[in-house]
């Protein structure tokens, strides 16, 4: 009887395979405590620690300590193994499954559950629709239907109509196969799609017999502001992808989590689009050990822009802005008076604080993420105060 090889190297054994332990034993030892570190900088852009090489190797051997990371092969075994079954578990899925790419993770969710039918769903302002370089259509034939323009999200109102109008539109049915939701949605500045949007787009999906994919890259993120946890967002899809290096530390990859008939699909499909690496391993080890505490790690960064951001607004000539239905990215407004660039630069050198450039209107942004972790509310606004005077 033959077996792919992904069947096989689990089944043999050739993955050493590191979730034969309890993850309770695996993340033995780790400390709970909030990271402060002063001598690390405050970024004030960009959605986790993006680790410089050196500072890499330091944490992925903090990690090897914890974990004694097994490698897998060809995505098989080892940590990679184990990483997938803690994301089935984050998500509430039945199967998760590593991915090089989220690029990759979207266009065969959807491709996948969409089948025979051609036709899918999406944000006019989503990352599948703008930022994949037409992959849905060039390479797996399926058409993308964007809605709400300019928008953060569409309604399901805006879909059933959309849906509804099709017949008198289009001479030839194809059918519609797949809905795909952003969310958060990058191109909208983090914002969220609604949870009770989504809870009608969803029934009105599955009642209609449509699949259901989330974009859920940054959906850590989604739950952190929302206060929703991550397993009820993503029970309303049948897909939900999630990346490991936007904030979780990894050079890079993606995990695909969703029902074992889709899952056991994508070993053969990603081999078909060249996605199936040696050595997944270094990736893995760094996202497993780093998410171990995350969430109570980004609920207190969160906690702690709140207070830093209300203080500065009590400064002269400073505004920090909450987004309507926004996650970690607020706007930020300086005086005219006040050279937005001098404060960049003396926040930096002085504060060892990083924010990104503003504009000639001196508009910003200030991203939150578990780097404000690294001093205390009061030094950071302190060397706000000191920065623009």
């Amino acid at each position: 009887m033959s077996q792919n090889r992904r069947a096989f190297l689990r089944n043999s054994g050739l993955g050493l395979l590191p979730a034969a332990f309890p993850l309770a034993d695996l993340f033995a030892g780790i400390k709970d405590e909030l990271p402060e570190d002063a001598s690390k900088p405050v970024k004030f852009y960009g959605d986790g620690e993006m680790f410089e090489p050196a500072d890499y190797i330091v944490e992925l051997q903090k990690a090897n300590a914890v974990l004694s990371v097994n490698r897998d092969n060809y995505g098989v075994g080892g940590i990679i193994d184990t990483l997938e079954k803690k994301f089935a578990e984050i998500t509430g899925k039945e199967r998760a499954i590593y991915m090089p790419t989220g690029t990759m993770a979207n266009q065969l969710a959807i491709s996948v559950l969409s089948g025979e039918k051609t036709k899918v769903f999406v944000q006019d302002t989503s990352h599948i629709y703008r930022d994949e370089a037409d992959a849905a259509q060039s390479v797996f034939g399926r058409r993308l239907m964007p809605l709400a323009k300019d928008e953060a999200y569409f309604t399901a109102q805006e879909l059933q109509k959309a849906i509804e109008e099709l017949p008198s539109q289009e001479v030839f049915q194809s059918g519609v196969g797949a809905v795909s939701i952003e969310n958060p949605v990058r191109r909208s500045d983090g914002r969220m799609v609604p949870l009770s949007e989504i809870e009608k787009i969803s029934s009105y999906c599955r009642s209609n017999g449509i699949k259901m994919h989330l974009d859920g890259a940054r959906l850590f993120m989604t739950s952190a502001w929302s206060g929703v946890p991550i397993k009820k967002w993503a029970s309303y899809f049948d897909t939900v992808y999630i990346s490991l290096y936007k904030y979780l530390g990894a050079s890079g990859g993606a995990v695909l989590c969703g029902d074992k008939a889709v899952i056991d699909k994508m070993p053969h499909l990603m081999k078909v689009h060249g996605g199936t690496v040696y050595g997944n391993w270094i990736n893995g080890a760094m996202a497993l050990h780093r998410l171990q505490g995350f969430e109570e790690r980004l609920k207190a960064a969160a906690g702690r822009a709140k207070e830093i951001f209300a203080e500065l607004n009590k400064l002269p000539g400073i505004r920090v802005s909450a987004l309507d239905g926004g996650t970690n990215i607020y706007h930020l407004q300086l005086d005219k008076a006040i050279n937005g660039k001098q404060m960049q630069q003396k926040l930096n050198k002085e504060f060892n604080i990083r924010v990104m450039g503003l504009n000639q209107q001196n508009k910003g942004a200030l991203v939150v993420n578990e780097t404000l972790l690294y001093q205390d509310a009061q030094s950071i606004i302190n060397a706000f105060r000191q920065s623009i005077s």
